[in-house]
């Protein structure tokens, strides 16, 4: 068992270098809207591992996950723009996060006290007043036209700006190229540090308030202040996802931040697996890519049309949200554990068929022999 063992940890080590080669590709061999599309669905992949941890893992339900990536997304645009502080971009992409953070703590006290319907409801209120804000703060947020986002700096590397005078084999390196290795470093970020608190002590008391917050307090388990926490460090990863979101589009706009954005979110963690980091990622995936392939493919789709047709048509937009809500419903249905949960099931499968001995047949068990048939004959005088 040792030895089994041993050999996965060992097979999974050498992939992840592989891996880490294959993800660094793209740009070298993709044009700018699968590199767009890549982007995207890794900022929301980020939201989607926060939100994971907070309703997956530690049992709450929050409606307001888009809140916080406005937070993020418009923190980082007025840290670092004019007006604002115009402070360092990277400082500014700090104090960004950390204001989404202190924005879930001054909310973390409602968290520690209320959950279920109760908490979604709580956490709704904070979509429209973030919204309302958006809108009526002019000299913050540039009220409903939005403000434009500052490209990130590092080390005198500019991400995200398209002047064309960095060329590498060959390929120019423009803004979705260089923001690739961007988003890449930052999910990476996102998947080991969750992965790391899921396996720790603090993921193994979220669960324990997630299955019984009863049980959880007589183990030792601060109720409140693990909620509380669970609400903050979602907040904090909302709020990354917003600044990569931002520097994404290069433009923010308050429409963007809409109830609908967190509806989505919640559907990224069903459809990928509730608890899960892998399934968070993989559910984000699918329900970020699905519109924007659809916009592109609509004239080649059936019953699709393409956006701006005329009245009672199905724009790809509306067709993503109706195929991803039938994939809730299967999913709620025939796989509770979603994505993540049928890989594993596959993966345990093709394991299993691994290990049987190649070329021998199932053994058939003999037919016991009857009691008549193997008593020895007697002699009868």
């Amino acid at each position: 068992m040792s030895d089994r063992l041993l050999g996965a940890l060992t097979r999974r080590r050498a992939a992840l270098p592989l891996l880490a080669v294959v993800l660094c590709l793209p740009p070298f061999y993709l044009d700018a809207f699968w590199l767009r599309i890549g982007l995207f669905s890794m900022a929301a992949a980020i939201g989607a591992v926060g939100l994971a941890l907070l309703s997956g893992t530690a049992g709450q339900l929050s409606l307001g996950h888009a809140f916080f990536l406005a937070v993020g997304a418009y923190g980082y645009a007025w840290f670092a723009g004019e007006p604002g502080p115009g402070l360092p971009p990277a400082l500014a992409a700090l104090l960004a996060v950390l204001l989404a953070g202190a924005a879930g703590g001054l909310f973390s006290p409602v968290a520690g006290r209320v959950k279920g319907i109760y908490l979604g409801i709580a956490t709704l209120a904070l979509v429209f007043l973030g919204h309302h804000v958006l809108l009526t703060a002019d000299s913050v947020t540039g009220g409903f036209n939005g403000r434009s986002v500052p490209p990130l700096t590092l080390g005198g590397f500019t991400f995200g700006a398209d002047d064309g005078e960095l060329t590498v084999l060959g390929v120019p390196f423009g803004a979705e190229e260089r923001l690739w290795y961007l988003g890449l470093a930052l999910f990476a970020f996102t998947w080991f540090t969750a992965r790391g608190l899921l396996r720790g002590r603090p993921g193994r008391a979220l669960a324990a308030l997630r299955d019984s917050e009863t049980a959880a307090a007589v183990m030792g388990v601060d109720v409140a202040r693990h909620r509380s926490a669970a609400f903050v460090v979602s907040s904090m990863y909302a709020g990354l996802a917003g600044v990569l979101l931002a520097l994404a589009f290069r433009r923010v706009v308050p429409d963007y931040f809409s109830l609908a954005l967190s509806v989505d979110y919640l559907a990224m963690i069903v459809i990928g697996g509730l608890g899960s980091v892998a399934g968070a990622a993989a559910g984000a995936v699918f329900v970020t890519a699905l519109p924007l392939l659809m916009t592109r493919y609509a004239d080649q789709l059936p019953l699709v049309t393409a956006p701006g047709s005329a009245e009672g048509t199905v724009g790809p937009t509306e067709a993503a949200r109706y195929l991803y809500g039938a994939a809730i419903v299967l999913v709620l249905l025939y796989a509770p554990d979603g994505l993540h949960g049928l890989a594993r099931r596959a993966r345990d499968r093709v394991r299993r068929r691994h290990t049987r001995t190649p070329g021998t047949e199932p053994s058939v068990p003999t037919p016991p022999q009857p009691a008549a048939a193997a008593r020895t004959e007697e002699h009868t005088p």
